[in-house]
């Protein structure tokens, strides 16, 4: 059934709407795809992030106009479909390039990431790489690594400290005495005898 002008306009208002803060896609086509295997597409681009849409292929494109992936759906030809996001392209990649593998009714045509069309290798390189959230981890790790390791190294260090004091003093090297000293070697802090004048007693007067 033809759409009316109408119909049109409102497919291209609300199509245009949900490109407007795409930054990434992935245009695809297929043949004897089933309802239950379309369904099953729908649902992986929405776990990726992404939002899914067999399209008309004049109303993709006055639709994308003046969006980050315009050129992606200029001049397209036969069946086509379009998997969108604002978010982490890898993981969109990621999540298609998957369930292509186990159902060969849907094929690539080209993708577009942040205004740049790459082709349907660069899609396959593209679900290779890891996504933000694995890049996250791995700088966060490589953040907070140093400091553990000094952490750990303070701790170690506090720990030996604690057993050699510890070991101090049970073997009496850190007591408030002195040491004993011996007669034949008399403390060097200890005045000499000649330098000792004992006070005299004034003998009583007569």
């Amino acid at each position: 059934m033809a759409l009316s002008r109408s119909q049109k306009s409102d497919k291209v208002k609300k199509l245009a709407g949900e490109l407007e803060t795409s930054t990434s896609a992935i245009i695809g086509t297929f043949t004897g795809l089933t309802a239950s295997k379309d369904f099953d597409l729908r649902k992986t681009v929405r776990n990726a992030g992404g939002h899914y849409h067999v399209v008309k292929n004049k109303l993709a494109e006055k639709s994308a106009e003046g969006t980050k992936i315009e050129a992606a759906l200029k001049g397209l030809k036969g069946v086509n479909s379009v998997a969108y996001t604002s978010g982490d392209p890898v993981a969109l990649a990621k999540a298609l390039s998957t369930w292509v593998k186990d159902n060969s009714e849907f094929t690539f045509k080209l993708g577009i990431v942040d205004g740049k069309v790459i082709s349907v290798d660069e899609i396959g390189d593209l679900a290779k790489m890891p996504g933000k959230e694995e890049l996250f981890a791995k700088l966060l790790f490589l953040i907070n690594a140093p400091a553990q390791r000094l952490a750990t190294v303070i701790n170690a260090t506090g720990r030996d400290l604690a057993v050699v004091i510890n070991q101090g003093v049970e073997k009496g090297k850190f007591g408030g005495s002195a040491a004993p000293v011996s007669a034949e070697a008399p403390a060097a802090t200890e005045a000499p005898a000649e330098a000792e004048v004992p006070a005299v007693e004034a003998a009583p007067e007569a």
